[in-house]
């Protein structure tokens, strides 16, 4: 039974080496892999203390674990709330930022979905007026699914050297 919650300062190391697992995949490392966890093991613990929200997929069945055998984190989503400048036309005065969106490859089926609509949740729950993120071509699908539409207003501009 997998089971989806919030994310706790006692899932900080293996969420960094998730993230780490993650990114490596897709580009090659220009970090040390111990380096890089403790680096966002950092930066994650500030972040959840802060704007940052993240739910995690995890086996929630004790009995498949032996016995002292910590949860496995099968998946993740992070979600950061970013205000707005007030508006008198009635627009809400925030917005969401969903990244790190990441299911391990053998559990794949489901998971993201749950991630995903936990988050999306979560937002209009919370008074957010639109959520918005980058996706690989891969997850495009997962995402159209749950109404997320590339915008024509939004203009990005990378820093010098760097790529959108």
């Amino acid at each position: 039974m997998i089971v989806i919650r919030s994310a706790t300062a006692a899932d900080v190391p293996a969420l960094a080496a998730s993230r780490w697992e993650f990114r490596a995949s897709r580009a090659a490392p220009t970090e040390d892999r111990s380096a890089f966890i403790e680096r966002c093991a950092a930066w994650m613990r500030t972040a959840l203390s802060r704007d940052w929200r993240a739910w995690v997929a995890v086996d929630g069945d004790p009995g498949v674990r032996a016995p002292g055998e910590s949860e496995v984190i099968l998946g993740h989503v992070w979600l950061c709330v970013i205000g707005k400048i007030p508006n008198p036309a009635g627009q809400r005065e925030k917005q969401a930022y969903i990244s790190n969106m990441y299911v391990r490859p053998a559990a794949r089926g489901g998971i993201g979905t749950r991630l995903l609509n936990q988050a999306i949740e979560w937002a209009e729950e919370n008074d957010v007026e639109y959520a918005l993120l980058t996706a690989t071509p891969r997850s495009r699908t997962l995402y159209g699914r749950h109404g997320f539409a590339v915008s024509d207003d939004w203009l990005i501009r990378p820093s010098r050297g760097k790529a959108v």
